[in-house]
């Protein structure tokens, strides 16, 4: 088929790929199901998909739409073609203010379009957990609902009209017909006729129409998205005459592109909610009880009613990015409702408030409830939306499996339902996960299993049959809102009755008479226990490591953490870091999903000696800037800056390390030599003919400057200062790093006046450089050595008394990361660990206990703008340095909301990586630092950020040391004799 796919490609302005690599990364969506397709498309126009469905039709093969790819029932993973419409259909097409609608492309994120919307005070209301990575034209696909819909509805209800393709490849728009244009769509002699006149022949008896209403999931249910929802269709005119205008869309939206390709999609709107909002968190001791309190709680007018339950709430704990939001839990909960109350005026919410207290207070068992407002309620969201990623960090084999996580019952029956839900799994020994949508009637249910072993898959297989057959009892939903896909279509006869899945096979002929789109989903499937991601009974692989991964239990095991919920796939305008060059090329291959799971696929099925001999793995990681937003960000902490170093060394053992990574990883030795003749090295640095014939070697792009190595007077300057003789309170150590003590030795200076200045003697002694470079490089040996001397030099020295300080956040860091993974003494280095500080860090925890003060900085007024280091965002807390730069009585620092600067280390240095490295600074940091006056103070804590933003703004940045020793009042500095 090769010869194919390169014609299609020469007709197609977007791009078509067929490599091992994208169809490994496109093999597995957020599900529990793998099949490679034959080749990944990512169409630009209308025109491309006319071309890629002529080819399906022509070639006998399928194509799967997707955008995010975070569909949890496998709708997403196929063996045809798949269409990923989330790089080029993301255009914002038009907005109607007065009627409250929006078109847009199915690649728009959800949350990118109500910020969007925020100034016209209109939003999409349908919310799910991945609203800040999830797609409109996903939502579409999965009639997609989330924590809002009790006020606001699910996606059907939003849905004003559908452009779309057909499989003959002819345009359509399914949108509201009155009963005429009706009837003249019947009499077309087109494929879109024959849709109409079929579904009206399908439909029209009253016997099809009660077969229908009997035993489709109850009406009262909200959020039902069992099979086509033909049960919508009956509702309408003509097959009920006092029913609405007749819209295809509605069928449309729910069927998991297995109908047609959507290109537009038009959106009713809602005015923004009211301002004033409350959210009680009502913690209760056993599942049950939440339950119970569901119904009268649900009396208010609530606009959301959420669950997280203790197994979610138990892996907040140690999340380094949620463990945060955890601040109103109280106790040890086994069940938190999250109950949310809106008002125009304090006053009226107040009353409501009071009203819901007395309920939770008279009907039902909770035991705390605290009241939570403005930022609050976001953090608690935030912790609640984590939740499906979270999961995904349970360590070992055995995963919270999603199967029957999708059930919805009427509310009145939802504490029946889940008691006897409890009995299933209790009868086989199962400790299931409870959370999400209480107030819909729709827990999340997931039984914990083991799928590598044949007794975990049949327990897969029969649990969900179970629960089906107990949902049918209820007349319930077995899919709310995440779709049949893969995992439950083989039970939609079951739950719908035989003689109404003909019907559904009718719809799906009649649209698509070759089931070219998206086959095998809602009708006509697989077993649900076909196709898994792991296959029963396998010999797991070994794989050696250098580094240490023992706390995933493997290196293998540590990959397999990702679940697919994509997180790392988040707009750059939703905030964090992770993961920069997925922003910058919006490349499945450059997300932390993509990395992990080209890793997983690759140490799974190689067969060479060297698991790790990949170029494909190499291709993969190629773009990873070791940012470490990845884990903090990610919920499942899968730490590909991690990965990244292990496979280089392991690959490098076997291909050698280039000339380039030898230099920049022992950068150290190199300029530790250029010290000792400091104007020659600084000459050849920056003349313009030898400093291009060393760029030209090393590969290094023509606009970077090579960095200065700092003189051996300074290094004089700061022994002197650190033996200085003076009587302080408490000592600490100083880490020089590398960097500093090489490049920026005036910072290091300016570290011991502010320190001392402050009242700490700083003490200093001889270790080895960090490893940092060497680390990314991938030079695990080089590495290694130093943290056994650097564990060596300061064991038993660094104590909670003595803290070790750092300057450069990425070579402080190291101790509370990688050293761990890489030490001989490992109870040493978490001795350590749990002691060295960036300083930023350990001064803001001092002024925490008040033995810093404002008096002890210049009154002069001062605007800041701080630019922090990624690694001190994924380990540490940037807001320890802004309250700093803020301590001065008159200085106003602002944070940028900035991910990565976009140099990281060596990476934005090399010629290959200084375009993808500019346009990741262009997108947020770049603009903020054009934005301030000249007079404003720019500062960034990381060596290579202050190089970045000098590169893409000509601004200099100072490191926050500096600008809070120049802040010092003069008299300090003048009695300790460092004027």
């Amino acid at each position: 088929m090769e010869d194919s796919f390169v014609c299609l490609q020469r007709t197609l302005t977007g791009e078509l790929h067929w490599d091992h690599l994208i169809k490994a990364l496109y093999a597995t969506d957020a599900s529990v199901y793998r099949a490679t397709p034959l080749a990944v498309a990512y169409p630009k126009d209308t025109r491309d998909l006319v071309r890629l469905i002529d080819f399906a039709q022509s070639e006998k093969v399928s194509l799967i739409p997707r955008t995010a790819g975070t569909s949890l029932a496998g709708q997403c993973v196929g063996e045809g073609i798949v269409v990923d419409m989330s790089k080029h259909f993301t255009r914002i097409l038009d907005i109607n203010e007065k009627e409250r609608t929006v078109t847009v492309q199915p690649g728009v994120i959800r949350d990118d379009l109500n910020r969007y919307l925020q100034p016209f005070d209109l939003f999409f209301g349908p919310n799910t957990s991945t609203s800040n990575r999830c797609m409109i034209g996903g939502m579409v696909g999965n009639n997609s609902s989330g924590t809002t819909s009790l006020k606001y509805g699910v996606t059907r209800d939003k849905i004003v009209s559908l452009k779309g393709l057909l499989s003959d490849g002819s345009e359509i728009v399914f949108e509201a017909l009155d009963k005429g244009r009706f009837v003249e769509k019947q009499q077309e002699d087109t494929l879109e006729g024959h849709i109409y006149r079929t579904l009206y022949k399908t439909l029209e008896s009253p016997s099809v129409k009660k077969e229908i209403h009997d035993h489709f999931p109850h009406p009262d249910i909200h959020r039902r998205n069992t099979g086509y929802a033909v049960d919508e269709l009956i509702k309408m005119q003509p097959f009920d005459k006092k029913g609405s205008a007749f819209h295809l869309g509605k069928l449309i939206c729910g069927s998991e592109g297995t109908l047609a390709l959507i290109t537009s999609i038009t959106l009713r709107l809602d005015p923004l909610p009211p301002a004033e909002a409350v959210m009680v968190a009502a913690h209760f001791r056993t599942i049950a009880e939440s339950m119970e309190a569901v119904v009268p709680l649900m009396r208010h007018d609530l606009y959301t009613c959420e669950l997280m339950d203790k197994a979610i709430l138990d892996r907040t704990k140690d999340n380094l990015s949620q463990r945060k939001n955890r601040f109103f839990v109280n106790g040890d909960p086994e069940a938190i409702l999250m109950v949310e109350l809106r008002s125009e005026t304090k006053e009226d919410l107040q009353k409501l408030v009071e009203a819901l207290l007395r309920t939770l207070q008279n009907e039902t068992n909770a035991y705390a409830f605290p009241l939570l407002y403005d930022g609050q309620i976001d953090q608690a969201m935030q912790l609640r939306k984590a939740g499906l990623g979270l999961l995904g960090n349970m360590i070992g084999d055995a995963k919270a499996v999603a199967c029957i996580e999708d059930t919805a019952v009427a509310i009145e029956d939802l504490a029946d339902y889940i008691a006897e839900f409890s009995k299933i799994m209790d009868d086989h020994q199962q400790k299931a996960v409870y959370y999400a949508h209480a107030g819909a009637g729709e827990i999340h249910l997931r039984p914990i299993l083991n799928l590598k072993q044949s007794e975990g898959v049949a327990l897969f297989r029969t649990i969900t049959q179970e629960v089906a057959q107990l949902v049918k009892k209820y007349r319930g939903s077995l899919s709310g809102e995440h779709g049949d896909g893969r995992v439950r279509a083989e039970f939609v006869p079951l739950m719908i009755g035989e003689e109404n899945y003909r019907i559904l096979k009718k719809v799906k002929t009649a649209f698509d008479p070759n089931a070219i789109f998206n086959p095998g989903k809602i009708v006509d499937p697989e077993p649900m226990d076909h196709s898994l991601r792991y296959k029963p009974k396998r010999k797991e692989p070994e794989i050696e490591t250098l580094m240490d991964f023992s706390d995933s239990m493997g290196i293998l095991r540590a990959a397999e953490k990702c679940n697919g919920s994509g997180d790392c796939r988040k707009s750059p305008m939703a905030g964090g870091t992770m993961c920069p060059s997925y922003h910058a090329t919006r490349n499945e291959k450059d997300t932390t999903r993509g990395r992990a799971n080209a890793l997983r696929e690759f140490l799974t099925h190689s067969t060479k000696p060297n698991q790790f001999d990949h170029k494909e793995l190499k291709e993969v990681f190629d773009l990873c800037l070791s940012c470490k937003g990845c884990i903090s960000e990610c919920p499942s902490n899968v730490d590909i800056a991690a990965f990244k170093a292990e496979f280089l060394y392991q690959y490098q053992k076997v291909n050698g390390t280039p000339l380039r990574s030898k230099v920049f990883a022992h950068n150290a030795r190199f300029n530790t030599m250029a010290q000792k003749v400091v104007p020659l090295s600084n000459f050849f640095f920056t003349n313009s003919f030898t400093s291009s014939i060393m760029k030209a070697v090393l590969g290094i792009h023509a606009r970077r400057g090579i960095p200065k190595v700092s003189s051996k007077k300074l290094w004089r300057q700061f022994k002197e200062q650190v033996d200085h003789e003076q009587s302080f309170n408490r000592k600490v150590y100083l880490f020089l790093d590398e960097f500093t003590a090489l490049q920026e030795m005036e910072i290091a200076l300016d570290a011991v006046a502010l320190l001392h200045g402050l009242g700490y003697g700083v003490c200093y002694l001889p270790h080895a450089e960090s490893g940092r470079a060497a680390l990314s490089k991938g030079v695990l040996d080089h590495v290694k050595k130093g943290t056994d001397r650097n564990i060596e030099v300061f064991k038993g020295k660094v104590t909670e008394e003595t803290p070790l300080l750092g300057i450069e956040p990425s070579a402080i860091l190291i101790f509370k990361d990688e050293y761990l993974r890489l030490a001989n003494d490992r109870q040493a280095a978490h001795d350590i660990a749990k002691n060295s500080f960036l300083i930023e860090e350990f001064l803001s925890k001092e002024l925490e206990k008040g033995r810093i003060t404002t008096e002890q900085f210049t009154d002069k007024k001062a605007q800041v703008l701080f630019h922090g280091h990624c690694h001190q965002k994924a380990l540490g807390d940037t807001k320890q340095t802004l309250a700093l730069l803020n301590l001065p009585k008159n200085y106003t620092a602002m944070e940028i909301a900035s991910g990565c600067c976009g140099m990281a280390g060596s990476f934005g240095y090399e010629r290959e990586h200084y375009k993808i490295s500019m346009e990741i600074g262009e997108q947020r940091l770049f603009p903020a630092v054009r934005a301030v006056s000249e007079e404003t103070i720019v500062t960034a804590n990381g060596t290579s950020c202050r190089h970045q933003v000098w590169d893409g703004t000509k601004r200099k940045a100072l490191h926050p040391i500096t600008v809070l020793r120049n802040a010092l009042r003069g008299e300090q500095i003048e009695n300790l004799g460092l004027k």
